[in-house]
């Protein structure tokens, strides 16, 4: 079943005329709890809708928004706190959400976030080192006593919005063309009891045995027409000449230096915004697609039309739905960028 499309425009903004803009500054002295502010979501996978403790502790305030449109003003409300620590009950649709709906609010001064990984999805915890029975408590102690993870979510921007306007969406995984595919057929697998690790790879055993016996019409081969322009110069990406030279097998893209299930699709790429572009490659290629994943094959990947490589920022344009943490947004022209540098606590 195909997910549903989440435009741009439907996303909840902070009214310009809004006085609350950015986080109250407000020390701490020695010893003083923190002052946390929690957005938790009832509907996520792991919270099966039950009642947060709101009794924890005066320090903590927990919101629960029953819709994406509540968001600006929980979080609003937050920044007029000074909190401290922000904590995100969800999974990874519900970070997007939180960090889109919050970009306007805390600008580039945010205060540490901490997610609890309650999603069906919880690649961002994976990357931090976040067990999965972390509780709302060690992600407290772990802010005085824990570590900290730096990292620029992706922001991604139509082409042609008005300058200055808020009309971006932030998050740590965007996929397209096969990817889109193996979104949705990752929803059969939740439905089969498969998450997190799991849920990867099952979708990706499935996703490689279609494309390896099917055709180039199957839309696990064909991909979407897309153009992706590197850089602030906008360099056309290269292509190595297998299949539609209009077409991609498969985009994806991230800021995560840890993927589940062991993946390293950017091969040694590490830092930064990473994509890896795969062309309508040939069945023998397609083969050596779990080496690649792995890390194993360094060597002649992009003459066999597999693309990896770092870049500041990217254009997108794309005839097809792509995917931002597992949500569908419109074909189209876009902006591919990074965020704030955000402080992450982990154990």
């Amino acid at each position: 079943m195909p997910t549903p499309i989440y435009e741009f425009a439907q996303i909840p903004r902070v009214d310009p005329a809004d006085p609350v803009r950015s986080r109250k500054e407000r020390p701490r002295a020695g010893g003083e709890a923190p002052v946390v502010g929690v957005i938790y979501n009832p509907r996520s996978h792991r919270n099966l809708g039950a009642d947060f403790d709101c009794g924890l502790s005066p320090h903590v305030h927990i919101a629960q928004p029953g819709a994406r449109a509540q968001l600006p003003a929980a979080l609003a409300e937050f920044a007029a706190r000074g909190i401290d620590l922000l904590v995100i009950n969800g999974g990874d649709g519900t970070v997007r959400d939180v960090l889109t709906c919050g970009r306007p609010i805390f600008g580039d001064d945010w205060p540490a976030i901490a997610v609890l990984p309650k999603g069906k999805t919880n690649a961002l915890t994976v990357d931090l080192g976040i067990p999965d029975n972390w509780t709302l408590q060690d992600a407290i102690n772990a802010l005085d006593h824990g570590n900290r993870v730096w990292r620029r979510p992706i922001e991604i921007t139509p082409q042609g919005a008005p300058e200055g306007a808020e009309s971006g969406v932030s998050g740590f995984i965007l996929g397209a063309g096969a990817f889109t595919t193996a979104t949705r057929a990752g929803q059969s697998a939740h439905r089969l009891g498969a998450f997190n690790s799991l849920a990867v790879a099952v979708t990706a055993a499935w996703a490689l045995t279609q494309s390896l016996f099917a055709s180039r019409s199957n839309p696990w081969r064909r991909g979407a027409k897309m153009r992706i322009g590197l850089g602030a110069g906008d360099v056309a990406m290269a292509h190595s000449g297998h299949g539609d030279p209009e077409m991609r097998q498969v985009l994806f893209a991230s800021t995560l230096e840890r993927l589940p299930a062991g993946i390293r699709p950017f091969g040694f790429l590490k830092n930064g915004l990473k994509l890896v572009a795969v062309d309508q490659i040939s069945r023998r290629t397609t083969a050596l697609i779990p080496l690649a994943a792995a890390g194993k094959i360094q060597s002649g990947l992009r003459e066999r039309g597999i693309h990896q490589l770092a870049a500041s920022q990217f254009t997108l344009s794309i005839d097809d739905q792509f995917i931002l943490d597992g949500e569908a947004f419109p074909a189209g022209d876009y902006l591919v960028g990074q965020g704030p540098e955000l402080a992450f606590v982990s154990p």
